[in-house]
């Protein structure tokens, strides 16, 4: 079976998390993906294949002959889409032979523009994967579980010599608990890979530091016919707050190895205000200035409207991985001949985000990761191609063959 055919099957299942709850899984539903990807291995011949209570996937391919002493090499991904949009009811459509134009979803009747997703043109003449508008896609990351999936086959029906490869589907990724419960000793690898990206020639082994944080603003309220110098208006000073940061450190202002300070929520009355923020920087000692900034910003209020009228809770969420990497960096270096053995050039990305493997890293497991060839994920406009998909499932079998030495 080929890794297209598996993702049209898994999309169907419904597994969207929910960042609001408070049980490991977040949703009972991603146990529906979970038990089929077991049957799914244990048909493969892979005997030790099971789902844990935390829903959480592992199997373990065990050496061949000769490779016992290899590195034990794994591959992991994760079954939850987000609840940025719909997850239930995905409805795939194969476009062959694609003409490389915009595409007019029929289900909603949105168009995806190549005018706004240039990228597109260069999928011209290969089948490209959509749904019909109405609902995410799920490639992320069902397209990574279906390319380790159908390479775990190909390992085993055409008796690849091989190390141990260990193979792991987390839930809850989505909401940032993915690697929360992840078993790393019981998981067995001495390295591993998430296939959980864009491009199949991207390869991610940098990440931004993160850190969460939440503004509370105590104010005083007055009748505002006798407020002057009496009032402390919550919602004016947490505006002030906001307005002291650097205005274009904001998301939409910034790529690359730029951070940013971005404003998730906002609530409040004249008594008490709260704005949410996260922070992000690739670059660790920028990334503390950052904090240290609001930290500061924070100070200046209190001095000017009195102590406790500004109460900043900063908590780091995760790490920029590179420096886990670093020490391992032939998981860079082997991605990048297993990237040009299939005739493309690999292309070292920064993440603006967080991954599994981030986390996985800083736990002790080195986890660098790699494309799935799906876009624009997130949202209705998700899509895959074909040949993308079995590019990387190429990708992942060099892999093999180069850590079975």
């Amino acid at each position: 079976m080929r890794a297209y055919e598996r993702l049209l099957q898994y999309v169907r299942v419904h597994t969207t998390s929910d960042p609001n709850s408070p049980t490991h899984p977040t949703t009972m539903r991603q146990f529906e993906l979970a038990n089929k990807l077991v049957a799914e291995l244990k048909s493969l011949g892979i005997a030790d294949a099971h789902v844990d209570e935390h829903c959480y996937v592992y199997a373990t391919i065990p050496a061949t002959d000769g490779c016992e002493n290899a590195h034990a090499l794994g591959f992991i991904a994760h079954m939850d889409t987000t609840d940025d949009a719909s997850g239930e009811n995905v409805n795939p459509i194969l476009h062959e032979n694609y003409d490389g134009g915009d595409v007019t979803l029929p289900g909603s009747g949105a168009t995806i523009c190549v005018d706004e997703f240039p990228f597109l043109a260069g999928l011209k003449g290969q089948t490209l994967i959509t749904t019909d508008g109405t609902t995410l896609l799920g490639a992320d990351d069902k397209a990574g579980i279906a390319e380790i999936m159908t390479m775990a086959e190909r390992v085993l029906t055409e008796n690849r010599p091989h190390g141990k490869i260990c193979i792991g589907f987390t839930p809850d990724e989505e909401v940032g608990q993915g690697a929360d419960l992840f078993d790393v000793p019981g998981f067995g690898a001495d390295f591993a890979y998430t296939v959980d990206g864009g491009d199949v020639n991207e390869i991610n082994y940098e990440n931004f530091n993160a850190a969460a944080a939440v503004v509370t603003v105590h104010g005083l309220s007055v009748h505002p016919g006798s407020a002057k110098d009496t009032m402390k208006n919550a919602m004016n000073i947490a505006m002030e707050f906001h307005a002291a940061l650097p205005a274009f450190d904001r998301p939409e202002h910034t790529e690359g190895y730029e951070g940013f300070f971005h404003l998730t929520s906002m609530i409040g009355d004249v008594t008490t205000a709260k704005l949410g923020y996260i922070v992000r920087d690739h670059d660790t000692a920028r990334f503390n200035d950052r904090k240290a900034e609001m930290a500061r910003i924070a100070a200046r209020l209190n001095d000017r409207y009195g102590q406790g009228t500004v109460e900043l809770d900063l908590t780091d969420s995760y790490y920029n991985m590179v420096e886990k990497i670093q020490p391992h960096f032939h998981l860079v270096e082997n991605a990048r001949k297993a990237i040009a053995a299939v005739g493309l050039e690999p292309q070292d990305v920064p993440i603006r985000g967080g991954t599994d493997g981030a986390m996985l890293s800083f736990k002790g497991l080195p986890c660098p990761n790699l494309g799935t060839g799906g876009f624009n994920c997130h949202g209705p406009f998700e899509c895959a191609t074909v040949e993308k998909m079995d590019q990387m499932v190429e990708i992942l079998l060099n892999l093999v063959d180069l850590y079975r030495a």
